[in-house]
């Protein structure tokens, strides 16, 4: 699983991406692949796309939430970030 920074960075990003375009959803190539290793899978990232109109290949973000999402294992699951000890 991912660590909690790279997750906000992600999650940031796409927070950015919908001010500076202005829409309701949008989908994005994944700028993260190279960067990430976990991101590497997704070709793009859908943000504030309903999991049920999205592509199950897709990293998908809900703004209201802020939540990242994935399918694996025949279901749309939570991304969350590793357990880290302070």
């Amino acid at each position: 699983m991912p660590e909690k920074k790279e997750l906000e960075e992600v999650m940031k990003w796409c927070d950015e991406r919908m001010e500076t375009t202005n829409r309701v959803s949008l989908i994005e190539q994944n700028p993260f692949r190279e960067r990430f290793g976990w991101t590497f899978r997704f070709p793009y990232i859908e943000i504030n796309v309903p999991i049920e109109r999205a592509n199950k290949h897709n990293l998908v973000y809900d703004r209201a939430t802020r939540t990242l999402w994935q399918y694996l294992n025949d279901k749309w699951q939570k991304i969350e970030a590793d357990f880290e000890i302070e």
